[in-house]
């Protein structure tokens, strides 16, 4: 199953399973609202009697009492939603995370960074914030809603029990599960249960604020209809509060088990998938032999870890009623098959040295591996959510060339906007300089040092280097509070308007920053690539345009882009502005994950048709596979 086909299993699993919680949800509402109701009609009545005459008629009262419960429900799960919608971070601060991408204190996180980064630029993706959880256990977790949003949790355990090779493997299950939807799901699946939750929280809440009053409870005697009418309020509010109580955990208990059920088939997929990303299956299967033999397992201590078992990378809690995780053993045996069924003897993690590029390419795959120049743009869409050893590779070797002072600044909440403004400055000295001065007379003095001391690092950056730069940057760049990221993108803008024009590089660069760092809804689209001719028309033209050096090339490559497609033929359209490509793009977000490929296949087919691939088309065009929730990895060339 390819990235594709994942995507949209992910919105039709989704579908399914909010309909299978619906229905829970409805005879939950059901059962809760008859409950109610009769309680009402036989002891709220009564009470109700004796100041007044008229009552609800039975359809209109059990109505009124499943609107009450209805809205309970989806207050509290709106309510969990809105919590968990500024990213995985609310999820890792839960645990107790603390951030690791600005201040590794040893070489232990310096090595699981370098993993992450090397994962990372690898698939495509932008580096995910990564924390670390003070447990002695081996565990791991993504969350978030999408790929932009997403953080990496890993236990202290892990940390320092596994060998580099066994988080790599850790961190690929935990990409997989970035990649494939499955974040998205387990944030809507803890969101809805909190609503049903919410039921039996308040059924308890009513027990016991009943049971702290009852010593105060007066009943007047002045006459037997007061007395009577108090014993009912109180009979009726303790029916009541049991109710909820054992119907809101009784809705939850099923609740759990719909969600272990799910959780458990995507467990298996992701350590199939970080099979396939290593193409080492010792990698994950060391890592889960190396929790069987851990005293503390994969147990996270954290008070909240309950509510996101299903998110963790071994069973954090330990539940045999509501399993969120296949048992150990038949994931080991499921990448193991020869396993022998023992454990190995826990002892202290042997460090091993980082191999050079080619030792490891011989290592993993037994030959160096040699790409082609031909139908580079091809493959990289064939690996979109699927990165090979050889993309692996290549993220290592440009981790290793890139200038040390240009990764520190990445690794830098001061010095990560110094680098952003310094990849928009002009490559012409005297636009540089305007620039320089333009942006200093706007920085505080240290910010302008840092501009400074990163200027000729940036000159000699290669051009293919930028946007993985930029994606090294993104952990320090979200540590930007909400006035800090308005003030970045201000000072981006005035950057880009120096020379009165906006330049595609600029425009990627700019567009890549504020979809990563401005929070969005994570949405599956479902719009059929044949009714989307004219946005990606115009997608095309922009394309072809980026990289031809004559009229007739350009029309070739949409000729080539567009012939295979799903739309009769037309000429190349005019040239359009920048923001007919940003409108184009919106549209073309919704298109349906399995069509998806046929689209940047076509950009491929545009950006390939002279037969060379330049920086600004390589650029545009993984950025536009990013706005559509595609990870591209690097374009690998000989």
């Amino acid at each position: 199953m390819n990235f594709f086909e994942h995507q949209d299993r992910a919105r039709r699993q989704t579908g399914r399973l909010i309909l299978l919680l619906t229905t829970a949800v409805v005879s939950l509402v059901t059962i809760t609202s008859l409950a109610l109701g009769w309680l009402w009609r036989h002891l709220g009545e009564p009470t109700m009697h004796l100041t007044s005459r008229s009552s609800l008629p039975d359809p209109e009262l059990y109505l009124s009492v499943a609107g009450v419960i209805i809205a309970v429900v989806v207050a509290g799960a709106l309510f969990k939603q809105v919590q968990l919608s500024a990213g995985g971070k609310v999820v890792a601060e839960s645990l107790g995370g603390r951030l690791l991408n600005l201040s590794a204190s040893n070489a232990d996180e310096r090595r699981l960074l370098n993993v992450v980064e090397e994962m990372a630029l690898a698939s495509g993706s932008p580096v995910p914030p990564v924390y670390v959880l003070e447990d002695a256990s081996i565990n791991a977790f993504a969350a978030g809603l999408s790929p932009r949003d997403a953080v990496i949790g890993i236990t202290r355990g892990a940390i320092e029990q596994l060998e580099r090779n066994e988080l790599q493997g850790v961190i690929a299950h935990e990409f997989s599960h970035i990649h494939h939807g499955d974040m998205l799901l387990n944030t809507r699946l803890t969101a809805l249960l909190h609503g049903i939750l919410l039921l039996g929280l308040i059924g308890g809440m009513l027990l016991r604020g009943l049971d702290e009053t009852s010593s105060g409870v007066r009943v007047s005697s002045r006459s037997s209809d007061d007395n009577k009418g108090g014993g009912s309020v109180a009979l009726l509010a303790v029916g009541c509060g049991v109710v909820l109580y054992v119907l809101g955990y009784v809705g939850t208990f099923f609740g759990q088990l719909i969600k272990a059920s799910v959780s458990r088939q995507r467990e298996f997929l992701a350590d199939a998938s970080a099979v396939q990303f290593t193409r080492d299956p010792s990698t994950i299967a060391g890592a889960l032999k190396k929790i069987g033999s851990n005293p503390f397992g994969a147990l996270l201590s954290a008070p909240r870890a309950a509510e996101f078992s299903h998110m963790y990378f071994g069973d954090g809690v330990g539940s045999s009623w509501f399993d969120t995780h296949p048992p150990l053993k038949e994931r080991i045996r499921r990448v193991d098959p020869g396993w022998d069924g023992r454990y190995p003897k826990f002892e202290p993690r042997l460090d091993v040295a980082l191999l050079n590029k080619d030792a490891w390419t011989a290592a993993v795959t037994g030959q160096p591996y040699q790409p082609s120049a031909v139908d580079v743009a091809v493959a990289a869409v064939a690996a979109v959510g699927a990165p090979t050893v050889a993309h692996l590779q290549e993220a290592r070797g440009t981790l290793q060339r890139l200038d040390p002072r240009l990764q520190r600044a990445a690794h830098d909440v001061e010095g990560v906007q110094a680098l952003v403004y310094g990849l928009l400055l002009d490559s012409e000295p005297g636009q540089r300089a305007g620039q320089l001065e333009q942006m200093k007379a706007r920085l505080g003095l240290s910010l302008a040092l840092q501009l400074d001391l990163l200027e000729e690092a940036l000159l000699h950056l290669d051009p293919g280097q930028r946007l993985p730069l930029l994606d090294l940057a993104m952990p320090a760049l979200k540590q930007l509070d909400a006035q800090g990221f308005l003030v970045l993108r201000e000072n981006m803008a005035l950057l880009i308007k120096f020379d009165g024009k906006v330049k595609l590089l600029e425009w990627t660069l700019l567009r890549i920053v504020e979809r990563n760092l401005r929070p969005g809804s994570a949405k599956i689209g479902n719009v059929a690539l044949a009714e989307l001719a004219e946005p990606t028309a115009v997608l095309l033209a922009f394309l072809a345009r980026v990289g031809e050096t004559s009229a007739a090339q350009t029309e070739q490559a949409f000729a080539d882009a567009w012939g295979g497609l799903p739309f009769a033929p037309r000429p190349l359209p005019a040239a359009g502005q920048l923001r007919d490509l940003e409108a184009a793009l919106k549209q073309l977000e919704q298109l349906r994950p399995l069509q998806k490929p046929q689209l940047l296949k076509a950009m491929a087919r545009c950006v390939e048709q002279d037969g060379q691939i330049n920086a600004s088309e390589a650029e545009l065009m993984r950025a536009v596979a990013d706005i559509l929730d595609c990870p591209m990895p690097p374009l690998l060339t000989a």
